[in-house]
């Protein structure tokens, strides 16, 4: 017999919900659409999408060089010798990689911070990868750091502290072009608008 919740639905139905709707953009109506979805959809596509989330979870690892997600290590960005290691762009998370590929305007090493500064969270540079990437920064190929944070309070904030931070790395140190729309994610951003950023990016001193 289907145990139902207070709600109605079934408890089964209701704990997806609830885990559906902790996803980032996703709220209760989304996830209740997509919980309805897989109910319908065959149990072979349903045990794709399990699947896919297992495999997921066991096989894909951060990156011990940038710390982008990949199932290598070093990730492939990182073990292609094709790529120019003497620029550095600096990104808040793995998303923010894939975005910039896609443009295929950048050939250059990637850093991703895993985050931001945002104090009011409880988020200082104890929890992101700085000490990693002034690590790297200090190498004696590397002659610039690209700085790609989103256009944001938060994201502008950790590009000012970076700056500051990469002043004994003897690197340049720029920032991309504000061609970004001021408040918005990087992953919004369209292809055009981001090749221009790279192309169009300023030295922050």
């Amino acid at each position: 017999m289907m145990h139902m919740a207070n709600n109605g639905q079934s408890s089964a139905m209701e704990r997806l919900v609830q885990r559906l709707s902790r996803l980032p953009g996703i709220g209760r109506r989304s996830a209740q659409r997509i919980a309805f979805y897989l109910l319908k959809a065959s149990p072979e596509e349903s045990g794709e999408l399990a699947q896919a989330i297992h495999d997921l979870k066991a096989h894909t690892h951060q990156c011990s060089r940038c710390f982008n997600i990949a199932e290598s290590d070093p990730c492939p960005i990182c073990a292609d010798d094709r790529r120019d290691r003497s620029t550095i762009l600096v990104v808040e998370q793995p998303a923010d990689v894939a975005t910039f590929e896609a443009t295929g305007m950048y050939r250059g090493l990637y850093h991703v911070l895993m985050g931001r500064l945002a104090p009011l969270e409880g988020v200082g540079p104890g929890e992101l990868t700085l000490t990693h990437l002034l690590e790297r920064a200090g190498q004696p190929q590397v002659r610039e750091v690209i700085i790609g944070t989103n256009p944001t309070l938060e994201g502008d904030g950790t590009a000012l502290y970076l700056e500051k931070q990469l002043e004994p790395c003897n690197v340049k140190v720029s920032r991309l072009s504000r061609g970004l729309p001021s408040g918005a994610n990087l992953d919004v951003a369209s292809k055009a608008a981001l090749a221009d950023a790279i192309e169009g990016r300023r030295a922050m001193r």
